[in-house]
């Protein structure tokens, strides 16, 4: 199923593609930018590789609490199949994103609408790149989910056929995170910015209330969502801005014409 899922992704990507070209939305700039998300670390300077140690022990302290918050949630299970949690976890399915990026991309074909076109684009790119970040912690880490009762200190790295050990990052919050970042980094209204963070919070909840997260495992994932999510739509802002100032001093202002 996830495989199906990245092909729509793709071809999300390969229907903006046919585009024109000065939409600029196409498999080129997916490429290229693509080799630059990879050559990232290589560039951090100090406040980058401060934010990533920030991020790290954030995660770890908050492990201190995934055995007590877990112990919480199980007390009361009436909950298990409702509304609201099942929302929560379709919000991070990757049919979810492949529908929300599939949808963007038709209107913008057929309204010609460049910025739904941009969103498309960069809600598949989000997805593949905060997708490829968590399968790799994933396989890596090897840390057992907390339905399998090992507790919460419990890895086998590099379990390649057992689900049961993929527990951190949480795939759904991550790809949850990244949606809601994109959309909410092109919303124009001020408390839809803000809204559109909700259903990633409830898919947050809802992993480590059905048992198959702990919660700093949800909250890495959200910090991978929300990081790939916004490098992206950074690139895409900055490089589409139509005026920029170049110079303080003296005042230079730069303007794109086409």
């Amino acid at each position: 199923m996830k495989e199906t899922i990245c092909g729509i992704l793709l071809l999300t990507l390969a229907d903006i593609a046919t585009l024109p070209a000065q939409n600029r939305y196409d498999f080129s700039r997916f490429g290229n930018e693509t080799v630059d998300f990879i050559k990232q670390p290589l560039r951090w300077e100090g406040n980058d590789w401060l934010k990533v140690g920030l991020a790290t022990a954030g995660t770890v302290v908050v492990m201190q609490l995934d055995q007590p918050v877990r112990d919480a949630m199980m007390k009361d299970r009436s909950y298990y199949k409702s509304t609201p949690i099942e929302v929560g976890r379709l919000w991070g399915e990757y049919y979810t994103m492949g529908a929300v990026a599939g949808g963007f991309a038709l209107h913008g074909i057929l309204a010609g609408d460049r910025s739904t076109q941009k969103v498309a684009f960069e809600i598949a790119q989000s997805a593949l790149y905060a997708g490829g970040i968590t399968a790799i912690f994933k396989l890596a880490l090897g840390r057992a989910r907390p339905f399998t009762n090992q507790g919460t200190a419990e890895y086998q790295p590099f379990t390649i056929f057992d689900d049961a050990y993929y527990s951190l990052p949480s795939g759904h919050t991550t790809l949850a995170f990244a949606l809601s970042t994109v959309l909410s980094r092109n919303a124009g209204s001020p408390a839809f910015k803000i809204i559109a963070f909700l259903p990633a919070a409830l898919t947050a909840f809802s992993r480590i209330y059905q048992d198959y997260h702990w919660t700093s495992d949800c909250v890495l994932a959200g910090i991978i969502g929300y990081a790939a999510a916004t490098w992206v739509v950074d690139q895409h802002d900055r490089k589409n801005l139509p005026v920029s100032v170049s110079s303080i001093y003296p005042l230079t202002i730069r303007i794109v014409l086409n």
